[in-house]
């Protein structure tokens, strides 16, 4: 059950990933075909801005899908729901709420 959902968080972030990559990428070609002016654009975000949101974005979806990752390592080692610091179980709850979580609320 718990790998199932693992699965489907992982499934999610991916396209999250995928999506942003494309977001990113099709920001570089408009801003490479573009000779705009955008440090003094008034109408909104520069496009150096966006492209670190993006960027910043697109890095967080990723690290999560490594987090995922690692925590299917772990369902399959059987140290799933283990905290990593102390051994001891992390709570119910706390893996309800973060299903890759590696230590228990105490050590994190």
């Amino acid at each position: 059950m718990i790998r199932d959902e693992l699965l489907r968080l992982r499934a999610s972030a991916a396209i999250e990933a995928a999506t942003l990559d494309r977001e990113l990428t099709e920001l570089f070609v408009a801003s490479r075909d573009s000779n705009a002016d955008d440090e003094h654009d008034p109408e909104g975000a520069t496009i150096g801005f966006e492209r670190a949101q993006l960027t910043a974005l697109l890095a967080a979806t990723r690290e999560r899908i490594g987090e995922i990752d690692a925590a299917l390592r772990r369902v399959d080692a059987g140290s799933y729901g283990v905290c990593e610091r102390c051994g001891q179980p992390i709570a119910e709850e706390r893996l309800a709420a973060r299903p890759a979580a590696r230590c228990c609320i105490t050590c994190s």
